[in-house]
């Protein structure tokens, strides 16, 4: 087997704040100027590069002995994917939008055809992305959009992973890409009802979307017009199209305040409104409906959410009345506002419902389903006039189900079913959901997949996901790619921690800032329940995180690497500490309002510093550990996993395996292709399978 990659001989970084000295061994890792690394990755410091890229190699000969294991896993989960599939299509107008793939494609091919032709005898390709892939070694659409006249879509590509978009646009009748190219963009588009004028973002040197231009078709980007700009570097700018078409939507926001505000798309000129000024820790979102607005708040104290209304002449605070009132214990997600009704997504006691208001008569419906588990997906789509609504479904045993839901008839009809083409039986299969009690008697709830063979006596391996983080909910949905574990033997869990809003934003609040340290202890109390129920047990537990969820596995490997033998840790955002003091990092400023200010704040520096992975590597057994990273990720920066690794390798007492594995093609996402993601999948699982002395 090859050797460790040695630590490259340069000067560590004494650091001092709030009376505490520390040192930052490994901060050669820190290119100087980081900001060219991630438009340019060629200019890569040498040394680092070549780090690196022995880090590749020592990876790659460390799992040689699953070589075997991870071409058959690759076919495998291959095998679980239709070649050529497409979505279902979404009507516009006279044209049918969709998505479909090809055998062999990696990248989606984008189309649309008459309403009705089922034959797509008349189809139109919109943009192949495969063939606009070939000779790049990554390639991502990152939206794609149709003018409302339909001559003419908008999209963002991104050819190196550290998601700076480039747009293009292509006159569909002339079948014909236009010169016009606007480069240092967000991904978003979103058109005017001219068909002429496209809104985007705007990207600046710290990676933050600052400024929504306005571009006309056949102009020089240079004469794009400033629309509108923000000031604050904590807070970044998104923008959308209101379901009516009526209003661009450009949000301002942090992790717990927002700022909205409104531009009239029949006029490409309109000076954006704004529709209430923001407020500390004040949420909210906005749906046009007629003369009012429908307001997504958490203002007034609604902890999960209310939905007021405003009058569209006056939308301000002053103005909003409730429309839903706040009720505990059920978080509203979304709300898409149609003509005749509107439909919530909400969360209640874990488990995701869609309700449906129909606005002439005020009656309300909840749309039912029946097993323990699952998870819903809602889609606007492109009509507002419309009844239908689109949903998916699926549950860790049922794949996705795609319904067209009649909202007056109550009625649903299945558009489509994942196909898995290898075969799958939901029968031999079982999903649960438990409860854990954590350190404090709060109760943990954890989705669970095994096969209906496989014996419950605390003999089989586990491996347990989390995140836990910035209020993202963990879907207990179907994934394919987990097949190949649990046919295995391994029972398949998901740990829906505090940080996340599985059980209401109050779950979120209680695993943040001051709260984070519950995240992990959460965890860990998964992992215990799950080998006192005799699902596995301790030492038998493969943990599985990728960014705050990598920062979740290493806090929880250093509180207790003996529950576990092997880690799984992508893109990991495990120094936290350091990042969180460098306020010239991309999403540093942004990120305060979720970990807390270490610059500003002795206690959060402090209590950051207690839980950071990287800060509380120890002199103590490890299990194996395999870290990935991207060299272009914008978020997680390279350095914080080659530093991490670095750390662990000369603390720990234990002979097992920590490895590093840096995509030098790709940024936070990994690789862009379907079958690219795939190898990284069964790299991962190969890994662990490896660990548990399964790879035979």
């Amino acid at each position: 087997m090859t050797e460790t990659p040695p630590i490259a001989p340069r000067r560590p970084s004494t650091i001092t704040m709030h009376g505490h000295t520390r040192t930052d061994d490994y901060a050669w890792f820190k290119d100087p100027d980081w900001q060219q690394v991630m438009k340019t990755p060629d200019v890569l410091d040498a040394d680092i590069r070549a780090y690196l890229e022995a880090e590749n190699k020592f990876t790659e000969a460390a799992l040689a002995p699953a070589e075997a294991l991870g071409r058959v896993l690759f076919e495998e989960l291959k095998g679980r994917i239709k070649e050529d599939d497409s979505s279902v299509p979404a009507p516009d107008g006279v044209y049918d939008y969709y998505v479909r793939y090809e055998t062999g494609g990696q990248h989606p091919i984008f189309c649309r055809g008459p309403i009705g032709d089922k034959e797509r005898g008349n189809e139109e390709v919109l943009l192949d992305g495969s063939r606009e892939a070939e000779g790049e070694a990554y390639f991502r659409v990152g939206g794609l959009r149709h003018a409302p006249d339909h001559g003419r879509v908008a999209y963002s590509l991104d050819l190196n992973g550290s998601e700076r978009f480039t747009i293009h646009f292509r006159d569909i009748a002339a079948d014909r890409v236009l010169d016009d190219k606007i480069p240092d963009a967000k991904g978003d588009l979103v058109w005017a009802n001219d068909g002429r004028h496209l809104y985007y973002a705007l990207i600046d040197d710290n990676h933050r979307p600052y400024r929504v231009m306005r571009h006309e078709v056949g102009t020089p980007t240079a004469d794009d017009v400033l629309v509108y700009e923000e000031s604050d570097p904590g807070f970044f700018l998104g923008i959308a199209l209101s379901e009516s078409r009526r209003f661009i939507v450009i949000t301002a926001h942090d992790h717990t305040t927002s700022e909205v505000h409104l531009i009239d798309t029949a006029g490409a000129d309109t000076a954006p409104v704004l529709v209430a000024p923001r407020e500390r820790d004040v949420e909210y979102d906005v749906s046009h409906h007629g003369d009012r607005l429908l307001i997504l708040t958490n203002a007034d104290g609604a902890e999960d959410f209310k939905i007021v209304e405003a009058p569209l002449a006056d939308p301000g605070r002053a103005n909003w009345t409730d429309w839903r009132a706040h009720e505990a214990g059920t978080l509203i997600r979304s709300v898409i506002a149609f003509a005749g009704h509107i439909v919530r997504l909400e969360r209640v006691d874990g488990l995701p419902r869609i309700v449906v208001t129909e606005l002439a008569s005020g009656e309300e419906h909840v749309i039912a389903f029946d097993e323990e588990a699952y998870d819903l997906g809602v889609s606007p789509g492109f009509e507002f006039d419309t009844t239908t609504l689109r949903f998916t479904y699926s549950s860790m045993t049922t794949p996705q189900r795609t319904y067209d839901y009649d909202m007056a008839t109550r009625t649903r009809t299945l558009r489509k079913e994942q196909e898995i083409p290898s075969g799958h039986d939901p029968e031999a299969y079982v999903t649960r959901r438990l409860f854990a009690d954590s350190h404090d008697g709060a109760r943990v709830p954890i989705s669970l997949l095994h096969r209906a063979d496989t014996p419950i006596d605390g003999a089989a391996p586990c491996l347990l996901y989390g995140y836990g983080s910035y209020g993202m909910s963990m879907p207990a949905s179907f994934s394919p790619n987990r097949l190949s574990l649990v046919d295995r033997g391994f029972v398949y869990a998901i740990a829906h921690i505090r940080g996340g809003t599985e059980r209401g934003y109050g779950w979120y609040t209680a695993g943040k800032l001051m709260n984070k340290r519950n995240t992990f202890e959460d965890f860990i109390a998964a992992g215990e329940h799950l080998a006192q129920a005799g699902y596995t047990a301790r030492g038998n537990i493969a943990i599985h995180g990728g960014s705050a969820g990598g920062m979740l596995v290493g806090a929880a490997v250093n509180m207790r690497p003996d529950l576990f033998r092997a880690v799984v840790a992508e893109v990991p955002f495990v120094d936290v500490l350091n990042t969180m003091c460098d306020k010239d990092l991309p999403l540093t400023p942004p990120e305060w309002p979720e970990w807390g200010n270490p610059i500003e704040d002795e206690a959060a520096h402090d209590y950051i510093r207690s839980y950071s992975p990287y800060d509380n590597v120890a002199s103590q057994a490890y299990p194996a550990i395999l870290v990935t990273a991207g060299l272009t990720d914008p978020r997680v920066t390279y350095w914080e996993p080659a530093k991490w690794v670095a750390r662990l390798r000369a603390s720990k007492t234990d002979d097992n395996l920590v490895l590093l594995r840096t995509n030098m093609d790709a940024g936070h996402g990994g690789a862009a292709g379907r079958f690219d993601r795939l190898e990284e999948v069964g790299l991962a699982y190969a890994f662990v399978l490896m660990a548990f002395g399964l790879a035979g």
